[in-house]
């Protein structure tokens, strides 16, 4: 199967597995994907007695070496990927949006051909948590078909694109239905509070005052938009239904850029629309860092979100945070149903009224919110580790 019988100096099987994926761009997302499939493969491999050693394909290979301590090679340099490959016991494809054309013609050959690649060079292959399509290019179906039906495990994000893979070809019955694997994101180790005392401290702080638990603070209500439509539409009806919001009762609009610079700029836009809140409700910008860590603990720190990219969404569910989401595309849909919610609105519609009511919803009783839907959540935690799994226990 391509895999070879490695130790190192302490006698321990060693695995080396090169992966795939939007990395290295220091979009919070993907950057939060990776670091949940590092740590799913470490914790797993230590459990079946492998040591698992990484090496990231990224546009930036120093910066992600710096970032998470694991070897990189650039994804765009032949040379360098066939020999990591080939250097490897294997590959894995993934997790996020990497099999569709919604973003342009070049994504799905880019990466299924990195996949054909290690399949050429011997090496078993693995799909991580894919998100497939849309796939409106009907000969790009044989690309997908043909690394997914030799890929030695195939596991998609989402109902949705296990039967996309089954309409063009590849046996339902060798598809894994998973969560995102940032579901099972940690915090940062020094991080860990509870997200409605830090959201306390949060405002506390930016207020200059002394930052204790018992100080009277606006809750914090943690917003994530990005550009979509090109006519800023959809914003403006964002920045409508926030300013609704806050002049409806005291909020701390915590605007949180998971894709830089664009965000923020999407951010300011909607801050400048929102214009004067009436002195009882700020807005701010939250200015987190690369490290998809940090970026969990602010979100963490929030008492409710309002979240159009999908991480955004998945880390609110990952830290028990009420959320609310705007859909642009059909992942944010599936990603919710999956909680049994649906979305608030849409880039093409969102009632103002309806969401200062949902909002206003989960802030005044955010715990009948987790008693709904916090068995949702933990069972997608767990069953976010499970490509880990599997992949430790077929190199093993």
């Amino acid at each position: 199967m391509g895999t070879t019988n490695h130790a190192d100096e302490t006698g321990q099987q060693v695995r080396r597995l090169v992966i795939s994926g939007y990395y290295g761009f220091r979009n919070s997302g993907d950057e939060a994907v990776l670091k949940s499939i590092l740590f799913a493969l470490e914790e797993e491999g230590v459990k079946q007695g492998l040591r698992i050693v990484p090496v990231v394909l990224s546009v930036d290979p120093a910066w992600t070496t710096a970032m998470y301590g694991v070897e990189a090679v650039h994804r765009m340099k032949l040379g360098e990927i066939v020999r990591a490959i080939r250097a490897s016991d294997g590959l894995i494809s993934g997790g996020g949006s990497l099999l569709q054309d919604a973003t342009g013609v070049k994504s799905i050959p880019y990466y299924t051909g990195v996949m054909k690649l290690a399949q050429l060079l011997g090496k078993p292959t693995f799909a991580y948590a894919q998100g497939i399509g849309p796939v409106n290019r009907r000969w790009m179906d044989r690309l997908i078909r043909g690394v997914m039906r030799r890929s030695a495990y195939v596991s998609v994000r989402d109902n949705e694109s296990a039967a996309l893979l089954g309409r063009i070809g590849v046996p339902r019955d060798r598809i894994n239905v998973v969560p995102d694997p940032v579901m099972a994101l940690p915090l940062p180790a020094a991080g860990a509070q509870p997200h409605v005392r830090a959201a306390a401290e949060t405002a506390a702080a930016a207020a200059g005052e002394a930052a204790a638990v018992d100080t009277p603070a606006l809750p914090v209500v943690g917003v994530s938009l990005r550009h979509w439509r090109k006519d800023s539409a959809d914003l403006v009806r964002a920045a409508d239904a926030l300013g609704a919001l806050a002049r409806s009762r005291g909020v701390r609009l915590r605007f949180l850029p998971f894709h830089t610079p664009s965000d923020v700029e999407a951010s300011r836009w909607v801050i400048e629309r929102l214009g004067d809140l009436g002195g009882v409700s700020v807005a701010e910008i939250a200015e987190v860092g690369d490290d998809p860590q940090q970026m969990l603990l602010e979100v963490s720190r929030c008492d409710a979100l309002f979240g159009m990219r999908l991480h955004a969404l998945i880390y609110a569910a990952n830290q028990s945070v009420p959320l609310v989401g705007l859909s642009y595309d059909p992942k944010i849909d599936q990603f919710l149903n999956r909680l049994s919610l649906s979305p608030v609105g849409t880039t093409e519609a969102l009632d103002p009224a309806a969401f200062v009511a949902e909002i206003s919803k989960l802030l005044d009783n955010p715990d009948a919110w987790l008693a709904k839907h916090q068995a949702a959540i933990e069972q997608l935690k767990q069953e976010a580790r499970e490509p880990a799994k599997q992949i430790a226990s077929i190199l093993r």
